[in-house]
Parts: C-alpha cells; structure tokens; sequence
C-alpha cells in the first residue's frame, strides 16, 4: 500500500531536483570599453588640411578647388572702370573685359564708343565667356533720361568647362572692383538686344 506522500516534502524535493535556469543575457549587451571607438570627423580648416603624404597642405586663396579659381582684376582695369563710371559722355559705351587664361588675370580686350547693342553682341565670340560693363541711355516711359552702368556676364552654350567655372568665379569679384549693382547674365548672345536689356532695366524701376 502506498503512503501519502507529504506535499510539502514533495515540492522541496522536487526544487532540490531542479537545476535553476541560466540567466538570459540581455539582448542589448554592451560591448567592452576598448571596443567602443568613435571616428571623429577631420577638420578642414586650413592647419589641419594634409596631402596623402602627410604632410600639411597648403590652402590657396585664389583656388578654392580644381574646378573653380578667382582671378585678380588688373590693376589698369580697376582705373579704366572708376573712369568710365564718370564719363561725361551722352551715347552708349562699353567695355568688353577677357580672362588672360595663363595669368589668371581679368584684364581689358576692346573698348568701344557710340555703340548699340545689336553692334555689341556681334563683337562677342559664339563660344567664349566674356564681361562687358555697358553705359546705356535709358529713356523711361516717362520721359525720362538715365544712364544705368549694367554688367553683363556673356557664357554662352558650348564654351569649355574649364573657362566656364574660370569666369564664374571671378565675377563677383569684378563686379565688386566695378562697383555696380546692375547686373545680368546671359547663355546665349542672341539674347543681347536692346529689349532685353530694358526688360532687366525694368526690375529696377
């Protein structure tokens, strides 16, 4: 016959049989010390710019990047523009401005006097960029007479790349050396007529 079996004695026994379970590791463990790197990111300031090398590269400021450089405006060019936003003179003017390409210099190509803009856009190159800075006579709607100093950035479709970025780059630098605040640009110098030139005038008033 068997005999009762005490409950109480049972489940101790029972517990004492038991292997406990293991711990699961918590599914985000962390990773030891030395493990744990962070990448900072590299400066770009000028002292801290460095070749494959090694060694410290030098910033250029008149070549921010392979694509782009600023040329400095010649020192003539600089006197021919105060003049010519003196000039007394009542007829059209312009001055039609280049990119010495080897001494990465903005200098002077023609001047001319007396000169519309149907004859300006026939002496600009098809497929070259170029700045011209043009004295019009403005004849307002009301009768009025001014004469706005305009510059135009000519770059036209089908010039080189690098002569595109080369002049790019270096306009904002000539307008701030012509001192002007009028000023327009242009990719196609089939766009360089009169009407055009008073539907820019027209934003200014």
């Amino acid at each position: 016959m068997l005999g009762v079996v005490n409950n109480k004695q049972t489940r101790k026994e029972a517990a004492e049989r038991c292997v406990p379970w293991a711990r699961p590791p918590p599914r985000h463990q962390e990773e030891p010390e030395s493990a744990c790197q962070f990448v900072l990111p590299v400066s770009t300031s000028p002292a801290c710019l460095k070749d494959r090398k090694g060694k410290r590269a030098e910033r250029n400021p008149s070549r921010m990047s392979n694509a782009l450089v600023v040329c400095e405006v010649d020192e003539s060019l600089k006197a021919k523009l105060k003049k010519f936003r003196f000039r007394k003179e009542t007829t059209n003017a312009a001055i039609i401005m280049k990119i010495d390409m080897e001494k990465q210099l903005v200098i002077v190509e023609e001047e001319y006097e007396d000169i519309s803009m149907d004859e300006l856009r026939e002496e600009l190159p098809e497929r070259q960029p170029r700045f011209i800075v043009y004295s019009y006579k403005y004849v307002h709607s009301d009768g009025r007479v001014s004469y706005p100093l305009c510059f135009i950035f000519s770059s036209p479709m089908g010039c080189k790349p690098e002569q595109q970025m080369m002049y790019a780059g270096s306009k904002t630098g000539l307008v701030h050396a012509a001192d002007l605040t009028k000023v327009f640009e242009t990719r196609n110098t089939d766009d360089l007529t009169e009407e055009w030139l008073r539907n820019q005038l027209g934003f200014f008033g």
